[in-house]
């Protein structure tokens, strides 16, 4: 007898009849069970119910599953355990899946005897794989979601890719898609996910991870060539997939994509489990790099210590506005007929554990973090509230004014009218002396929003400057129509003036458009004598750089403001 075979039943009517007054009480037992012993070194069944015998009789010839159960049996008939349970599978996945216990029954004199028990788990284990499985599939394109993508990639990442490929991680992310959404619908917004799916899929190989991580976010996990080439080639072909509109409906759609990437995933160390939300947030990092630039970059770990870096500044920033530990400069704007100092441009400054952090650097942050709002609110305070100082000192107003950037999104977002009423009745200043400096390009990307805001800060008699004029979006009839006072020349345009015709030539025209309109014009970035006497030849009223000075305290502002009146 084969020791490693099932035990060998016979299903018959007649032995389950002739075998009925044994088997009454096991037929009283919910689940398969069976009373069995050793004949020689094989299994045998004394008796059993007829749920056993069924379950028996559609065993099939499985031999790592039986020699498992067998042995098990027969470990437990011979004394070497005192009982046993495990798992037993009928036929793979397509057959029942059962708990099989076997427990010693038999005194120290009887004959060796044993009850086994099949509790049938099928349904149980069944239903367990499918919520396993709509956990880790994205419901509306039915590829991995985040969930799952980290699996297969931790599992991916636990052998090596064969000899000459490595593992790419890429995550394509959907340009303004939240904007898209609420223009065409849900609805359509989920058929256009859809549609996108079934395009990257097309661009991958069988072997390839295609999933959902995301709202708006793919991500691929493939093998490629070694080094950046071949991941390089990867994502060109996944930007490609954009090149064409999406039809949806009658609707055609025009998205565009970014894609940031890790182009050689290295295993982790023998004694690691690989992170794979750590990779990818690594790839996402790079996806915002890919953002900012050309619409393609790779992780590179000192892009991690930039981030690092740079979410530190951010939670300093944050302290420093709520602690009001943001200072004000103020560059003197300068009348070109008599170079005396009418006015002063307000800037933010910025001191952080002794060292001086350039605009250039927290303001980016700020816009990113929605801290410009407090910021700018703050600087419009301390603006007002440095006019009200310099009065105080003088015994009387100032005639100056003090100019304050506006960024777009304070335009776009904040109560700025309600932030500069406030500013001026707290400080008592009269709104003539305030000046708000706003771009081009705020004005253009919502005209009628950006009108109706300008024109009730005129009515609190504050006056409006176009910044950085001449590299924007401004035409002839917005400038009609907007409530502007001056355009601030942007300075690429004055410092080129004494060595570039086209920038004087551009100079001059909008100093002419400036008279027509009659609008003042301030030259911005005014560093050398040379440049400073064309700006005046030209016409230009107002003058602002480095060669008349450099940004100045509260104090040293004041001082040089006295001096260029001879005082």
């Amino acid at each position: 007898m084969n020791p490693h075979a099932p035990p060998s039943v016979d299903t018959s009517t007649a032995l389950w009849e002739s075998r009925l007054p044994q088997a009454s009480w096991l037929e009283a037992l919910p689940h398969a069970c069976a009373l069995i012993s050793l004949n020689g070194n094989a299994i045998q069944i004394s008796t059993s119910n007829m749920i056993f015998l069924r379950a028996m009789g559609s065993w099939p010839d499985n031999e790592p599953v039986e020699t498992a159960l067998t042995r098990a049996c027969r470990n437990v008939l011979s004394g070497s355990l005192p009982g046993s349970t495990l798992t037993w599978e009928q036929g793979g996945f397509s057959g029942r899946v059962y708990e099989a216990t076997i427990s010693p029954l038999n005194g120290e004199d009887a004959e060796p005897l044993a009850l086994l028990s099949l509790v049938d788990h099928t349904t149980l284990i069944r239903s367990e794989a499918n919520l396993r499985r709509e956990l880790l599939s994205d419901s509306l394109t039915g590829l991995p979601n985040r969930s799952g993508f980290g699996d297969v990639l931790e599992a991916r990442l636990r052998h090596a890719p064969p000899p000459g490929q490595t593992l790419t991680l890429l995550i394509v992310d959907l340009a303004r898609f939240s904007r898209i959404n609420e223009s065409i619908g849900a609805l359509a917004g989920d058929e256009l996910l859809i549609t996108v799916a079934r395009r990257l899929r097309q661009q991958t190989r069988g072997s390839d991870v295609l999933a959902r991580i995301g709202s708006d976010e793919f991500a691929i996990l493939s093998q490629t060539r070694p080094a950046e080439d071949g991941a390089r080639t990867l994502a060109d072909r996944m930007r490609a997939v954009f090149r064409d509109p999406f039809r949806i409906g009658e609707l055609l759609i025009n998205v565009d994509c970014a894609v940031g990437g890790i182009a050689a995933l290295s295993p982790p160390a023998p004694d690691e489990e690989p992170d794979a939300p750590e990779l990818i947030r690594h790839a996402q990092i790079a996806l915002k790099q890919a953002k900012r630039g050309e619409g393609v970059a790779f992780y590179e770990p000192v892009a991690l210590a930039r981030l690092h870096k740079r979410f530190d500044r951010e939670h300093a920033l944050r302290q420093a506005i709520d602690h009001d530990d943001i200072g004000l400069a103020f560059q003197p704007l300068v009348d070109m007929k008599n170079r005396r100092v009418i006015g002063f441009e307000a800037l933010a400054r910025w001191t952080h554990e002794g060292e001086p952090i350039s605009p250039g650097e927290f303001v980016p942050i700020a816009e990113d973090s929605g801290l410009i709002l407090p910021l700018g609110r703050l600087v419009i305070d301390k603006a007002a509230a440095t006019l009200a100082r310099w009065d105080e000192r003088l015994g009387k107003p100032m005639p100056v004014g003090i100019s304050v950037n506006v960024s777009p999104i304070q335009l776009a977002r904040d109560d700025i009218i309600t932030v500069v009423q406030h500013a001026l009745e707290r400080h008592q200043i009269d709104g003539r002396r305030l000046i708000i400096e706003v771009t081009e390009s705020s004005v253009v990307r919502n005209p009628d929003t950006a009108d109706a805001i300008l024109r009730a800060l005129t009515d609190l008699d504050v006056r409006i400057a176009m910044d950085d004029f001449g590299t924007g979006y401004s035409n002839i009839a917005s400038l009609q129509r907007l409530p502007i006072h001056t355009l601030k020349i942007d300075r690429s345009l004055v410092a080129g003036i004494d060595t570039s015709a086209d920038s004087l030539a551009i100079v001059r025209t909008i100093q002419r458009l400036a008279e027509a309109l009659g609008l003042r014009t301030t030259a911005e970035g005014i560093e050398t004598e040379t440049v400073a006497q064309q700006v005046a030849a030209i016409g230009c009223d107002v003058g602002q750089g480095f060669l008349f000075s450099r940004p100045l305290d509260p104090d040293a502002a004041f001082d040089a403001w006295q001096r260029s009146q001879g005082r």
